[in-house]
């Protein structure tokens, strides 16, 4: 099919989510490179994502425009050789376990504090803020921790473990907001660094470790946005690693994107520029691997805040590049654009959610009243 042909067929299926070529509404698709046309038909998502970070297209309102696409469901139109093997690769091959588990540390988590610090805001947090009373970033990354710490029910003197700590932000309001001590285990080198030097003076450990390896006690359990990491072959055995290290009077909480669609639906970009070996959980997938070992005490969904976190995101990004172009090539920065915009488009259209569960080994006696 010839580039005339393939623009035709574009523009066909554009019109379908009232996008058109060329045109002067934000959302309009403006393409610098006519390879564009065949490198999408190809390649499907991963060819779109590839072609963004190569110049041969933009849109003012990229969000906008990536949420058009999926409401339209028009990625469901461009499956592709590449996203048959991201999903049997995602389905069949075990990639979170042993030193593939450190994989995204190395590629993804060490990339840069300088980057995470301008992004992320006055917390390293990399998850989703709380936004139900907060009208900036700051404020809902610290309404999350919270609202975390009063879900789990935290006390002075308890001991908690934080499961993909990150850069210790959680524990770390934890441990002043609620007099707990704790332990974190992250597979990043840098987060683990910076980590310590962070939570220095307070009565916390940071270990690089993969969270299989854990046989302790503890009061309180909880990951926040590491669950996308762990893979469906090994969702139970996180389960079990929770409930080995629980009191039985304790609670765990699991802060995760969670999917509409069936388990293993790996985007082929994200699955190669920006999350490797990650997989989003459907909740089939969840309930069926906590069964026999925790009583679900609540499920809250707040996915739409993770459009505005995101958004959020870009902008702290875009306005901090002057500072790190010195780090980061152009390629990279729109690579990293369009990580950003695809990813808030994903939860504007209510692809994915974002949900913390409340768990408990035996229940709470009297019922859990979950705060909000």
């Amino acid at each position: 099919m010839n580039q005339v042909n393939l623009k035709e067929r574009a523009s066909h299926l554009l019109e379908h989510a009232g996008i058109h070529i060329d045109g002067d509404a934000p959302i309009d698709l403006r393409v610098q490179d006519e390879r564009f046309y065949a490198r999408v038909f190809a390649h499907g998502s991963l060819g779109l994502g590839e072609a963004y970070m190569d110049g041969w297209w933009h849109a003012d309102d990229l969000p906008g425009l990536c949420t058009r696409l999926l409401t339209a469901g028009l990625d469901q139109e461009l499956k592709t050789l590449d996203t048959l093997l991201a999903h049997l690769k995602a389905r069949f091959i075990n990639l979170q376990r042993g030193e593939r588990a450190f994989e995204i540390g190395k590629l993804h988590y060490d990339l840069g504090n300088d980057l995470f610090r301008a992004m992320l805001g006055k917390r390293l947090v990399y998850s989703c803020g709380y936004w139900a009373k907060a009208d900036n970033l700051d404020d809902a990354q610290a309404a999350k921790l919270d609202l975390i710490c009063r879900k789990l029910q935290l006390k002075p003197g308890q001991r908690v473990l934080d499961i993909g700590c990150g850069w210790g932000e959680a524990l770390k309001y934890a441990a002043e907001h609620y007099g707990v001590e704790g332990v974190g285990i992250t597979v990043s080198q840098q987060q683990a660094v910076y980590a310590r030097e962070l939570c220095a003076g307070l009565p916390i450990e940071i270990r690089l470790q993969d969270y299989h390896e854990i046989d302790e006690r503890f009061d309180a359990v909880y990951s926040v946005g590491m669950f996308e990491h762990v893979g469906g072959r090994n969702y139970r055995s996180y389960f079990e690693t929770v409930r080995r290290c629980l009191n039985d009077d304790g609670l765990s909480l699991l802060h995760t994107i969670g999917s509409n669609e069936a388990p293993a639906q790996t985007d082929p970009w994200i699955e190669k520029y920006i999350f490797p070996n990650s997989v989003i959980p459907a909740a089939s997938q969840v309930t069926a691997a906590l069964e026999d070992l925790f009583v679900v005490e609540d499920w809250h969904n707040f996915g739409a805040d993770y459009d505005r976190t995101l958004i959020a995101w870009r902008d702290n990004f875009e306005a901090a590049w002057p500072t790190l172009a010195a780090s980061y090539d152009d390629q990279f920065r729109r690579m990293w654009r369009y990580y950003l915009a695809a990813s808030a488009a994903v939860f504007r259209s209510r692809r994915d959610q974002l949900w913390q569960l409340v768990l408990s080994p035996r229940g709470v006696a009297g019922g859990y009243r979950a705060p909000r």
